[in-house]
């Protein structure tokens, strides 16, 4: 008996892929051919549904979807009094109930509200997801309410209808009824279900297995074995005809899809309408049997596809309008034949539709290596879309990895499609060839470079295209396309860079941040210099952000060696010229450590080799901070301290004061030490770094000054050791030089009488009203009691009047009151009144403390006597030394006026020259200006005003200033060399001497050189400018020595190995000896005279060090060695590293042949005799194992060559298709003639009937 299968839209998917057909190998091994039934290999189509038809499966795609429903919902329900489990009297909201329902609404997520219904029932209200309510609604079931228990008994085998699948039927009956369902495992025999939770649960959970039992009990089950290759007939075309079936009998049909080798069909319902199905189904089969007859015919693999059609559709639409199955063989089986079954009226028109549907579409194939892909469908699909705009219906498929490109379309275009990709392929394979290398993938970003830089370069370079896999690839291969050429140059340099690469190490250098600023120097000079030396080495500096002391060097393992200890001396460096040394110098003398232009302190830096800064012209730091290396700062620093040493009278002296009383002697943040040095005239105290254990304080100032600090510090350092007590103390900031006084005159006594130390705050202090006293504690007592009473004082505030001539008026308010500033700021703020300008008084108004007002009052009679006294004198300077006089911004002469307190009036420049103007040289022209008896020109007369003393010294200063010229003697020979290159010599030493030096002219062949400047400057020059004749003396003997020559003969063929590469050799011997050497110019006539010129013994003993090289060269011998030349690029290396390596460790030379040269393969060695032999044979060697290397990858190249079309093997036949159960292996039945046109006559054509025929006996 035979049986029929339903062809589902599922089932054919899963049939195209060979699922099913796994399914039906099942434990049949692979590699034993498995042979499939007829109807396994052709499955039938289904028939479509028929409308209205509830027991069929959904029709149309619209009925899969469902409708749209709200995904929150909520559900009321009532758990009455009796039946709740807490029924505490607490406060409604409060009890366990509401701590449970938190705790169900944490577990579930769902919203749940409680209130309470007048007859004391609760009533719960749960809003949430479906599923989150059911859960909610089962939890507050069995916690809140009374459980009760009953049993259903249902027959065993309807247990398993009640748990549904995987237990899914059970979980819902459960949530919806709120109740707890246990049946019977399968091996218990009882057939009781036990139901637990609520009355009214109960009760719904028992009428619902009972409704399911009731349920299977109607139903019926029939199993009918029908040939599967007739299902397609009972599902009818589009599974129309069991559907209809289903309809009319409302039982449930189901037909195994073709993938499953099974004959059964299943019918389900109630027993009568399964009988019914059941009766129709085997009409259907009995009659299929008897009238159908197959046919099989040969089609190509590659149509069948399109027989099939789109989800079997085709299939589908044959047996709809011919009403002939077809029987395809599956996707995976190598078989072309295809079975038609059906009545053999209805198999002609059947094959005609199936041959039809075959040629409608063609398949084919052109074959492309892989990488030229990519360039077939061109930039952006460029040429590929073009020929699929021209050709719509043409499908063109590359598959990544095969060479195979596929056309699906209509036969005629597909023709043109593929003769132009054809062309395509043809004109890139002429002008385009691809390499692929194997690159590790650790060095492929090194490869790219940075921003692309490197592989961009050999693109552009070469003109190809190399393509480098992404990391997630995890591939080592690396494809170059393009120009033949340009492919094997691409390949060549990027292999060296994998070589390269592969040698690289890296190396972490542990570098203080603090020094990677001065390691990169500024722009970046010092590391280029760095990176200039080492340019195969990668320097990379951590970001200043990240606080990182690493430093990674990347490059060859030698280099990034060099590059590490070549950084770490540069850092020794660093560190040992990082020492510093601060020195305090006085504030007037700095202008004299800068120099003229900075010509003193720029001296000193450059011969001491230190950094040097001074602090800014309005800070009020003496320090001069040196930097550099400990010996260089301790030279510059006494350098610096000999120069105040000259300029004043200054003097060092140390005091010895135990270490351990030192930081009481400095203070709090230096206030005891800073007090002291200002005390003393602001000399400069020097204490011990900490730790040193040093006992050695330095006092350096004036001689005066420096003694009284020695005494007070010694003091103050026998009042530390003994009970020393310090006392703070307030004072308004404007009190505090009234307090010290002028000149300190005031607190100096207070100390006097009490014996106690009293610092005011500095500058610098936060809390400028803070006054220390320090001392015995007697002292500081009493000390304490007088500064209150000054202070007290000070805070009473008086008016007082005083007298003064309006004529002095102008004094006091000129300068926008300067003087009136001077005094608030020295008398505790005192505020001075003048009467306003135009007002005829004499009475000026003071008011604040009254000690200040006091002193305020005598202050003003002290300047009002100065200005009684007053007298002015004339000083008598020519004009042109008037600029020198008043120095640089009038500061020469601000400095005299401050010294001696008087007034400097200078003249109206006059531009005139009078016939009395004769310049003043050689002499004292401070006593020709003293004893001068004709009358003075108006220009050169200075006015001094002030008291008669003070005008007489400030004119003695000034006439001091006024520059004064001597002659000096120098060879005229000399002079040159006194000016110095631009000018240089002469101007250092103006700048250093502070005077001018004046050289005559050439043309007048004079030995004179005049000097002008300020006395005291003129011996420093006059020595200066002596000490350089002598110096330059001292050159011209030594020059003459310096200029002896010798000459040797020497064969210039030994002339290039005497300099040496790039000069090394030569440039040795001339360091080595001092001399010059000078070879021949290639025009000269005598080739072989080598010049030496030096001192004598010198210039000798560089001719023995030549003579010496060229006996060395006389013993070498060249000889020539043939090395094949396509080895000559492995031997020399990148950049001729490996040849220089051989060169040096044989001790020889050698020499390549220069392209185009007539014997490419012949080398030259020249050595030793014994290096010679020695570096031949290692060449040799090297030959042999390159050799092996470049034979064996041009054999593996030749083997890589694409075959040509005509050396490939024909296939060998293709195998048949075999089925089982096929309809042409019936004893009646064969397969018809397809060349025959009897069996297949064409359309209007008369054949004569034969007596049997292949279609079967005709039916009347």
């Amino acid at each position: 008996m035979s049986s029929v299968a339903v062809l589902t839209p599922e089932s054919f998917a899963e049939h195209r892929s060979g699922l099913g057909d796994q399914e039906t190998r099942g434990g049949v091994p692979e590699d034993e051919a498995y042979i499939p039934t007829y109807l396994e290999a052709f499955p039938p189509l289904p028939e479509k549904g028929v409308p209205g038809d509830k027991t069929g499966e959904p029709v149309g795609a619209w009925s899969k979807i469902r409708p749209i429903k709200s995904s929150v919902i909520t559900q009321v329900f009532h758990v009455p009094l009796e039946e709740r489990r807490y029924k505490d009297n607490s406060q409604f909201g409060e009890g366990e109930e509401a701590k449970v329902c938190l705790d169900i609404m944490q577990k579930t997520g769902a919203h749940i509200e409680l209130s309470l219904a007048k007859d004391q029932g609760l009533s719960i209200m749960v809003t949430g997801k479906l599923d989150s309510v059911m859960k909610a609604r089962k939890e507050i079931v069995a916690r809140l309410q009374t459980q009760a228990s009953a049993t259903v008994t249902i027959p065993k085998e309807h247990h398993r209808f009640v748990i549904g699948k995987n237990g899914e039927k059970l979980q819902e009956l459960e949530l919806k009824t709120a109740t707890k369902i246990n049946i019977p495992r399968p091996d218990d025999p009882s057939n009781q279900i036990k139901i637990t939770g609520t009355k009214e649960g109960i009760e719904k959970s028992r009428h619902e297995i009972l409704l399911i039992s009731a349920e299977q009990d109607k139903r019926a089950v029939e199993r009918i074995n029908l040939e599967k290759v007739f299902h397609p007939f009972i599902a009818g075309p589009y599974n129309r005809l069991v559907q209809e079936i289903m309809q009319e009998t409302g039982a449930r049909i189901n037909i195994p899809p073709p993938s499953i080798s099974k004959d059964e069909i299943f019918i389900t319902g109630e027993k009568e309408p399964v009988a019914q199905a059941a009766i129709r189904i085997r009409k259907i089969y009995e009659e299929k049997k008897r009238k159908t007859t197959t046919i099989s015919v040969e089609v190509k693999k590659s149509q069948h596809k399109y027989i099939i059609g789109p989800k079997g559709n085709t299939l589908q639409e044959i047996l709809d309008m011919t009403g002939v199955s077809v029987e395809m063989p599956s996707l995976e089986s190598s078989s072309e034949t295809i079975i038609l079954r059906g009545e053999p009226d209805k198999l002609g028109p059947a094959l005609t539709q199936v041959y039809a549907k075959a040629k409608s579409v063609m398949v084919a194939e052109v074959t492309a290596p892989a990488w030229l892909h990519r360039f077939i469908i061109g930039k952006k699909g460029q040429n590929i879309g073009r020929i699929t705009q021209q050709l719509p219906k043409v499908h063109i498929e590359f598959t990544d990895g095969d060479e195979k490109i596929t056309l699906e379309g209509p036969t005629e275009e597909v023709e043109i499609a593929q003769n132009q990709i054809q062309e395509i392929i043809d004109d890139l394979l002429s002008r385009m060839d691809y390499t692929e290398i194997t690159v590790d993938q650790k060095f492929h970003r090194h490869l790219i470079g940075k921003n692309g830089t490197n592989i961009n370069r050999i693109k552009e370079q070469y003109k190809v295209s190399v393509r480098i896999p992404p990391d997630n690839e995890k591939s080592h291969l690396v494809r170059i396309e393009g120009d033949p050429q340009g492919v094997q140059l691409a390949k060549k340099e990027l292999l060296e860079m994998v070589v390269r690469m592969e040698n690289e190490r890296t190396k972490d250098l542990i570098i203080e941040q603090r020094l990677h600023r001065s390691i990169i120097g500024q722009k970046g000079e010092k590391i280029k210099e760095v990176r200039d030396k080492f340019p195969e080495v990668i320097i990379n500096f951590p970001d200043p952000a990240s606080k990182s002391d690493i430093v990674q060097l990347r490059g060859p393992k030698n280099e990034v060696e060099k590059c590490s200890k070549f950084l770490q001396k540069i850092i020794a460096d660093l560190i040992e010229n990082s020492y510093s040394v601060p020195i305090p110098i006085f504030k007037q003398f700095h202008k004299n450590i800068i120099g003229k232009g900075g010509a003193n302190i720029k001296k000193i830096r450059e011969e001491t080799n230190t950094k040097i800064d001074l602090p800014t012209e309005n800070s009020n730091s003496e320090v001069i901070m040196i930097t550099g290396k400990k010996a260089n700062c301790e030279a510059a620093r006494d350098r610096i301290l000999s120069i105040q040493r000259e300029l004043a009278n200054i003097k060092e002296v140390d005091v010895l004061i135990p270490a351990k009383l030192h930081n009481s002697l400095i203070g709090a943040k230096g206030r005891m030490v800073r007090s002291l040095m200002e005390e003393c005239g602001g000399v400069h105290i020097h204490f011990p770094s900490e730790g040193s254990g040093s006992d050695k304080v330095t006092v350096r100032g004036p001689v005066e000054e420096v003694e009284k600090a020695r005494k007070q510090l010694l003091q103050l350092a026998e009042e530390k050791q003994m009970n020393n007590c310090m006392v703070e103390l307030h004072a308004k900031q404007e009190y505090h030089k009234f307090l010290i006084g002028r000149g300190g005159g005031n607190i100096r006594k207070v100390r006097d009488r009490t014996g106690a130390r009293i610092i005011f705050p500095t500058a610098d202090d936060r809390d400028q009203e803070l006054i220390t006293i320090v001392g015995r504690e007697e002292a500081i007592k009493q000390a304490h009691k007088e500064l209150e009473i000054l202070i007290k004082n000070l805070d009473d505030v008086v008016e007082d009047l005083m007298l003064v001539e309006p004529k002095y008026h102008r004094h006091f308010v000129a300068r926008r009151g300067q003087v009136l500033r001077e005094i608030a700021e020295e008398y505790g703020g005192v505020t001075v009144s003048f009467p306003r300008t135009g007002v005829q008084s004499d009475r000026v108004m003071l008011k604040g403390a009254k000690d200040c007002v006091e002193a305020a009052k005598r202050r003003i009679q002290e300047i009002i006597g100065d200005l009684e006294a007053q007298v002015s004198l004339e000083c008598v300077i020519p004009q042109r030394f008037h600029r020198a006089v008043m120095g640089l911004k009038g500061s020469k002469v601000q400095q005299i006026t401050r010294d001696y307190d008087v007034q400097i009036k200078f003249p109206e420049r006059d531009d005139s020259q009078g016939p009395d103007h004769h310049p003043q040289e050689n002499g004292d022209l401070n006593s020709d200006l003293r004893d001068v008896d004709h009358t003075p020109r108006k220009c050169d007369v200075i006015v001094v005003s002030g008291r008669k003393e003070k005008c007489e010294a400030a004119r003695e200063a000034l006439l001091a200033l006024v520059p004064v010229t001597v002659d000096l003697q120098v060879p005229f020979d000399l002079h040159r060399y006194i000016i110095g290159q631009k000018g240089n010599g002469i101007r250092k030493m103006m700048e250093e001497y502070e005077v001018n030096i004046a050289v005559p002219p050439p043309d007048q062949q004079s030995d004179i050189i005049k000097i002008t400047g300020l006395m005291c400057n003129l011996e420093r020059a006059r020595a200066g400018v002596l000490e350089r004749v002598r110096e330059l003396q001292a050159d011209q003997e030594d020059r003459a020595l310096r200029g002896f020559k010798l000459t040797i003969s020497v064969d210039p063929k030994y002339h290039p190995k005497i300099i040496g590469r790039k000069g090394a050799v030569i440039s040795q011997i001339r360091k080595d000896h001092d001399v010059n050497i000078q070879f021949p110019d290639k025009g000269d006539d005598n080739q072989e005279l080598i010049t030496i010129t030096g001192y004598e013994r010198n210039a000798q003993s560089a001719k023995d060090a030549i003579m010496k090289i060229v006996a060395g060269l006389e013993e070498m011998v060249s000889e020539d060695v043939n090395l094949d030349h396509r080895v000559h690029a492995r031997i020399i290396g990148g950049r001729g590293k490996a040849i220089r390596k051989v060169m040096e460790e044989f001790k020889v030379d050698i020499r390549f042949p220069p392209p185009g040269s007539d014997d490419p393969n012949r080398v030259t060695v020249t050595g030793l005799p014994d290096d010679v032999d020695n570096a031949v044979d290692h060449l040799l060697n090297q030959e042999e194992e390159y050799m092996m290397a470049i034979v064996e990858s041009e054999t593996m190249a030749a083997y890589m060559k694409p075959p040509s079309r005509g050396d490939v093997e024909p296939r060998g036949p293709a195998k048949g298709f075999v089925v089982r159960d096929a309809p042409w292996n019936a004893p009646c039945n064969k397969a018809p003639d397809m060349s025959s046109a009897e069996e297949f006559p064409m359309f209007g054509t008369v054949v004569a009937p034969r007596q049997v025929s292949a279609w079967g006996p005709r039916k009347v």
